[in-house]
């Protein structure tokens, strides 16, 4: 069961910051000038999705 969880956590993680990463390189197409802001944004974002997948994972880790 622990198994499904860490599994779970990690394939969103994954979908997630596919995602993030797709809309920056749309943004930076439409806008080339807000380059910088948008890259700082999607690394904000994809920090706090990598944390909250790692808490997934600990939590799932843990649950017994």
């Amino acid at each position: 069961m622990n198994a499904i969880g860490i599994g779970l956590a990690a394939i969103t993680a994954g979908i997630g910051i596919g995602l993030i990463g797709s809309y920056a390189v749309q943004a930076i197409a439409r806008q080339p000038e807000a380059t910088n802001d948008i890259r700082g944004a999607m690394i904000l974002t994809a920090a706090l999705v990598e944390g909250v997948a790692i808490i997934g994972m600990i939590l799932s880790f843990l649950a017994k």
